[in-house]
């Protein structure tokens, strides 16, 4: 299968889905840190009509998610959440068979932006992870992600990150349980 992973520097997805056998590739506008052989640097918008057979795109949720909705008040941010539900939007509704967007809790704005809400909502501790981080899974041709193993021992520590200029990177990083169970429900 050829997988396209969006807006993914990290490739823990896309690794994870290489392991299966898979033509996997990652896309971000930065560079990657995995195999840059399996790397495309670059707007994923110019490559979504390359035959993809899946894709799994984390996009950008600064503008989206529910934690920073009072931003868009504060500092009129409309233009930026419009922006930012846009692109979401666009990689939802690309002419690909199966398509996941992964996100965390979205606001009520960018969900009437995007159109509509999430299908399903996962944590990495019902996938081998002892953290609580709830992520939305907006779905296309694909079956819910069942759960691997459920942990008893639960923390939040990736929104404690503290502040720094990778803050973003580390809170975006998909857990290697998540990657995997996606690998292998998704074949």
């Amino acid at each position: 299968m050829k997988v396209l992973v969006a807006c993914e520097f990290s490739q823990i997805v896309t690794n994870a889905f290489r392991v299966k056998g898979h033509n996997a590739y990652s896309c971000d506008l930065i560079p990657t840190e995995g195999n840059p052989k399996y790397h495309i640097q670059g707007n994923v918008l110019e490559i979504l009509d390359d035959g993809w057979d899946l894709m799994i795109a984390h996009p950008p949720c600064t503008r989206l998610c529910n934690s920073g909705v009072r931003w868009l008040h504060e500092r009129n941010l409309w233009k930026e959440m419009r922006a930012g539900a846009k692109f979401f939007k666009q990689l939802l509704e690309a002419k690909i068979s199966k398509i996941c967007v992964e996100n965390p809790i979205p606001h009520k704005y960018a969900v009437n932006e995007i159109g509509r809400s999430y299908d399903q909502i996962i944590q990495p501790f019902e996938f081998g992870h002892e953290e609580s981080k709830a992520t939305c899974l907006w779905l296309k041709n694909l079956s819910f992600l069942v759960s691997t193993k459920i942990m008893d021992k639960r923390k939040q520590s990736v929104w404690k990150t503290s502040p720094s200029p990778n803050r973003w990177k580390i809170r975006s990083r998909t857990f290697q349980g998540i990657a995997d169970a996606m690998a292998e429900q998704w074949d």
